[in-house]
């Protein structure tokens, strides 16, 4: 009867799937996928549309296509914006994972991330998405709760357990006690905000246009919540919006710190609220564990400190913050029964 338990998920799959990044997590393998959810897609001669290409090699297409190549995020805040597109994206990572050697089910039980603050809509949109790319049954986790699990926290006990999860189109916060979840608010604050504020910034102070990827390139090289000791800069190449011409502009951090601090403050207000609703007991652990930082956002320099500052509380990064939830989900395969106290059903 163990073998058999434990062999249920033997071949099946767990899925990250983030607004900025998708992780899939194979049984007895571990991440074997980690790319950017994009989806590039041409239109073709019946008005339909055809997937050329996703991932990795669909993101190098971002701005950069013609009219009819069309480079897709199919997730936006968390959540499916574009359900055909998901499907596709999901339908090519399960395919890419038979196609790299691991032995997968033809139709496998697959366990989703989602978040916290996701509608029946779209709970159900997510379902028939990964039903339609050939999983035979799809359960949903709340992410913060996957996150808490990959970052190796003690759920399953009587004390109170705080994760901040920052991914790319949400922020994550709950407090989990007894594999249940006490507490939790979805912010859609993340990285994509992130970019979005510092090309709204360099176009507002410089009349200078930057695409997405570029912006990104910011945040991860001289972005940060917090005033840093050396300040540091970059040159940023984009499009003189008065002169019309390429153009090179000197950023420092100072300055993208500022731009970012409204970001900054909602992600810290949204902490602070979760912490005024927080069971005095269980407050009382989170005074002595400290708030878990998680997701690919939560590396922002500096937040750590902001977050520290504002709240008076330690402030502990995950050991691997980028595969949190992935980690999570993949362990929910090897348990049925967390699997029936996590999943939303």
């Amino acid at each position: 009867m163990f073998n058999r338990v434990n062999s249920f998920f033997a071949n099946d799959i767990a899925i990250d799937l983030g607004t900025a990044n998708t992780l899939v997590f194979l049984a007895n393998a571990g991440i074997v996928i980690r790319e950017p959810s994009v989806v590039a897609v041409q239109k073709n001669a019946a008005g339909g549309m055809e997937v050329l290409a996703v991932g990795e090699e669909a993101k190098i297409m971002l701005g950069r296509t013609p009219g009819n190549i069309m480079a897709i995020r199919p997730m936006k805040d968390g959540v499916i914006a574009n359900f055909d597109v998901t499907a596709e994206m999901i339908r090519y990572f399960m395919k890419k994972v038979q196609k790299t050697g691991n032995f997968i089910r033809f139709r496998p039980r697959v366990i989703i991330g989602v978040p916290s603050g996701i509608t029946q809509v779209e709970k159900r949109a997510v379902k028939e998405s990964a039903e339609s790319a050939g999983a035979k049954e799809v359960f949903l986790v709340e992410e913060p709760m996957a996150a808490a699990i990959g970052a190796g926290l003690p759920i399953t006990e009587a004390s109170g357990n705080m994760i901040i999860d920052i991914g790319g189109g949400t922020t994550e916060i709950a407090v989990i006690s007894l594999s249940g979840v006490v507490y939790s608010n979805s912010t859609r604050v993340g990285g994509d905000i992130m970019d979005e504020t510092i090309i709204q910034y360099i176009k507002k102070q410089y009349n200078l246009l930057i695409g997405e990827r570029t912006a990104e390139q910011i945040k991860m090289t001289i972005g940060s919540a917090y005033p840093l000791e050396n300040n540091v800069s970059m040159d940023v190449k984009g499009r003189d919006l008065i002169a019309g011409i390429p153009r090179v502009l000197p950023l420092s951090n100072a300055e993208i710190c500022d731009a970012l601090s409204v970001v900054s403050e909602r992600i810290v207000q949204a902490t602070k609220n979760a912490l005024e609703d927080t069971p005095p007991e269980l407050a009382a652990d989170i005074v002595d564990k400290g708030i878990v930082l998680a997701g690919g956002g939560s590396l922002l320099q500096g937040l750590d400190i902001l977050l520290r500052e504002r709240t008076g509380l330690p402030i502990i990064y995950a050991e691997d913050p980028l595969s949190c939830v992935a980690l999570g989900v993949g362990k929910i395969l090897d348990s049925i029964q967390l699997l029936s106290r996590v999943s939303m059903g």
